[in-house]
C-alpha cells in the first residue's frame, strides 16, 4: 500500500471535491461529487448524528446511486448546504430522473460548530449558497486544515479540520478518504505532539513522529464538550466496482479508522458517520481478497486523514483552541 500522488480522496479517478467557507461564520462546508452518479452507503456509529437522505442509502432502497456527497458545519442548519449543491446540479442537468424532472441526490451529514465563536446571528440560513459555492469550486486539489467543513472544528483538546489520504493497493485499487474533524477526543496521546494514527502514517504526513513514547492506558477521559458539540463526518472513497452492500461494508471497517486516530470516539456526544463512494471504474479481480483488503485500507486512510486534519489546522484571530503547529510545531 502506497499513498496516491496527491495523497487525496480525489486520487480516486472521477472525484472532485469543493470548499466553501465563511470568515465570520467561522464554518463552512465540503462537496464531493464524480462525473457520474456513484454507489453510496453509509455507516453511523455516533449517539447524536445529524444528516440528510441517509436512509435512501440502504440496499434495498429504490434509488442505488447519489449524485453528491456533503460535510457540512452549521449543526442542523448546514444541511441546508445540500440544497444550495442539489439546485446546482439541477442547473446542470444532473439527478434521478423522474419523467421530466430531474431529481439530484445529496445526503448530506454535518457537525456542530455553533458556539465557536463565530458570528451566527444571521437572517438567512447562509448553508444553501455556501453549499453553491463549493459545488462550483470542485476540483482535484483543494485545501486541507482549516477550510470547508472543518473551517470552525474542534477536537477535546486542539483545533481540528479537515483531512484527507489515498492509498494505491498491490491489485491497483485506490482507497481514499475525506474528513471534517470535531471529535469529543482528542487525535494526539495525552499532552503531547504524538497522534494516535501514527502506526498507520505513509510518508512523513502529519509529522513523522512515530507513536508516542508511552500512553495513559489507565485514563478515564471525561467529556471537555458539552452535549451536541462534538461529530467526525467523514468519507471512503474507491474506484472499485462495489455493490451499495459492499460499499456499506467499506464504510463500516473505515470507522475502525476512527477509532484508532480519535480516542474516545463514537461516544454517546458525537455524532460520527462514514459515507461510502464507489465509482465502479475498477472491476474486482479477486470477490474475497479485494472486498478485504479495500475494508483494511479504508480504516487505515481514514485514520490518517483525520491526522493530517489536525496536523494541517492553522491559527486565526479568535480561535477557541491551539492548532497543533502552534503548540508543537
Amino acid at each position: 500500500m502506497r499513498a496516491g500522488p496527491l495523497n487525496l480522496v480525489t486520487d480516486v479517478a472521477g472525484l472532485v471535491v469543493g470548499h466553501a467557507q465563511h470568515a465570520g461564520l467561522r464554518s463552512g462546508c465540503t462537496v464531493l461529487l464524480a462525473e457520474a452518479p456513484f454507489t453510496a452507503a453509509v455507516n453511523v456509529m455516533g449517539g447524536a448524528p445529524g444528516t440528510r437522505e441517509t436512509d435512501l442509502l440502504a440496499p434495498d432502497r429504490l434509488v442505488q446511486q447519489v449524485d453528491a456527497l456533503v460535510l457540512s458545519g452549521g449543526s442542523a442548519f448546514g444541511l441546508d448546504a445540500a440544497s444550495g449543491v442539489a439546485d446546482g446540479l439541477r442547473a446542470m442537468g444532473r439527478g434521478f430522473a423522474v419523467g421530466d424532472q430531474r431529481v439530484p441526490i445529496v445526503p448530506a451529514a454535518i457537525l456542530f460548530d455553533l458556539l465557536n465563536g463565530g458570528d451566527k446571528r444571521w437572517d438567512r440560513n447562509p448553508y444553501a449558497d455556501l453549499g453553491l459555492a463549493a459545488l462550483r469550486a470542485a476540483g482535484r486539489e483543494f485545501a486541507l486544515g482549516t477550510a470547508g467543513a472543518g473551517y470552525g472544528a474542534a477536537t477535546g483538546t486542539l483545533k481540528g479540520g479537515l483531512g484527507s489520504a489515498s492509498a494505491v493497493l498491490d491489485s491497483g485499487v485506490t482507497v481514499g478518504a475525506l474528513v471534517a474533524v470535531n471529535a469529543l477526543g482528542s487525535a494526539t496521546v495525552g499532552e503531547g505532539p504524538h497522534f494516535w494514527a501514527a502506526p498507520f502514517e505513509l510518508e512523513a504526513e502529519f509529522g513523522g513522529l512515530g507513536p508516542a513514547p508511552r500512553y495513559p492506558a489507565g485514563a478515564e477521559p471525561l467529556p471537555v464538550k458539552r452535549q451536541g458539540e462534538a461529530t467526525t463526518i467523514a468519507i471512503v472513497a474507491t474506484d472499485a466496482a462495489l455493490s451499495q452492500a459492499e460499499a456499506q461494508r467499506m464504510a463500516t471497517a473505515a470507522q475502525d479508522g476512527m477509532a484508532r486516530a480519535l480516542v474516545p470516539s463514537h461516544t454517546l456526544l458525537d455524532g460520527d458517520l462514514v459515507f461510502a463512494a464507489a465509482t465502479g471504474a475498477r472491476p474486482l479481480q479477486d470477490p474475497l481478497r479485494d472486498p478485504f483488503q479495500i475494508g483494511h485500507a479504508a480504516a487505515a486512510v481514514l485514520a490518517r486523514a483525520i491526522a493530517r486534519a489536525v496536523y494541517e489546522a492553522r491559527a486565526l484571530p479568535g480561535d477557541l483552541q491551539p492548532c497543533w503547529r502552534a503548540r508543537f510545531g
